[in-house]
């Protein structure tokens, strides 16, 4: 009798199109796509493709809700310029998941948080430390650090973004992350708690791990380390910051881009080429394939439409 229930209850979750990643129950995508990964912008860039993003500054559970079926492949939740509300970003997970799945099947798109202050030094990190950790606990699936101006700061980014038992890597500290905060962001990816535990790990450094961190290398400081601070294990992405970099070396954008700024954009590029994560740049219409060609794989805010231009371009297969 047992085994004839067993059989019963699998055909009713094929019949229903239900998938399980990881340990995550969700209904299949479009034309059937069923998702590997909980981290649906990771799980593009592991198959080299480009992926996209737009931003919000705060909202709560109705603007998730909304969001739920964007077009984007990632949701940048910006907090450098914006309260750091617990209550408020929690709320907006929680409305993405009531909106999902997304096309593409996965429970919730990504989300990156931006941390509400800059690595400037070792010491506003240790400081501060204790957001990267509560902003994980919300259910996101990663965080930016603004003004990363050394090496030495990403190590502590990176230390509290992980837990004590994860697999150690050469130069980060044990894992910072405590037992009693994962209830709720497994909750939101739609996995126990041990398995998020074992999950919520830093990629590409573990390849098994969802959780993407970036930087942004943006101000004549932060350049001169650039190369030392993306090479940082557990670092996933960074940019160059345009707008702050043009603060900090005293030129302006308008007209023709300065030879200082080109010039450090061109640094961190090269440096995440170094490195082997991706760079993320600003797109338009009419810089979407020739960035693509040129290895670019995070586009800044594009639109949908420049977002199509880019998935066709690469021949992409995950429904959007």
């Amino acid at each position: 009798m047992r085994s004839k229930l067993v059989l019963v209850l699998l055909v009713g979750v094929v019949g229903l199109g239900v998938s399980v990643v990881g340990g995550q129950e969700g209904s299949n995508g479009v034309d059937g796509y069923a998702p590997k990964r909980i981290n649906k912008a990771i799980e593009l860039l592991e198959a080299d493709q480009p992926i996209y993003y737009t931003q919000v500054n705060g909202g709560g559970y109705e603007e998730g809700q909304a969001l739920a079926q964007t077009w984007a492949d990632y949701i940048t939740y910006n907090l450098e310029h914006s309260p750091f509300d617990m209550s408020e970003l929690r709320a907006f997970m929680q409305g993405l998941v009531d909106g999902g799945p997304t096309k593409s099947g996965h429970r919730t798109p990504t989300v990156i948080a931006v941390l509400p202050f800059g690595g400037i030094n070792e010491t506003v990190m240790w400081a501060n430390y204790w957001m990267v950790e509560h902003l994980l606990g919300s259910g996101v699936h990663g965080v930016l650090l603004a003004h990363a101006n050394s090496p030495e700061v990403a190590r502590i980014m990176v230390q509290a973004a992980r837990y004590p038992h994860v697999p150690a890597a050469e130069g980060i500290g044990e894992g910072l992350r405590g037992n009693g905060g994962q209830g709720f962001a497994a909750r939101i990816w739609g996995v126990s708690n041990t398995e998020y535990q074992r999950m919520a790990d830093v990629w590409p450094f573990n390849p098994d791990g969802e959780i993407l961190l970036g930087l942004k290398i943006e101000n004549r400081h932060a350049l001169e380390n650039a190369e030392a601070s993306v090479a940082v294990p557990g670092i996933g992405f960074a940019e160059w910051g345009p707008g702050d970099m043009s603060l900090s070396y005293n030129v302006s954008r308008g007209g023709t881009t300065p030879q200082v700024l080109q010039d450090a954009r061109d640094r961190v590029f090269t440096a995440t080429k170094a490195a082997g994560i991706p760079f993320l740049n600003s797109m338009n219409a009419d810089t979407v394939i020739p960035m693509i060609d040129e290895g670019v794989r995070i586009g800044s805010n594009p639109g949908p439409e420049v977002a199509d231009m880019g998935r066709r371009h690469t021949d992409r297969q995950m429904p959007w």
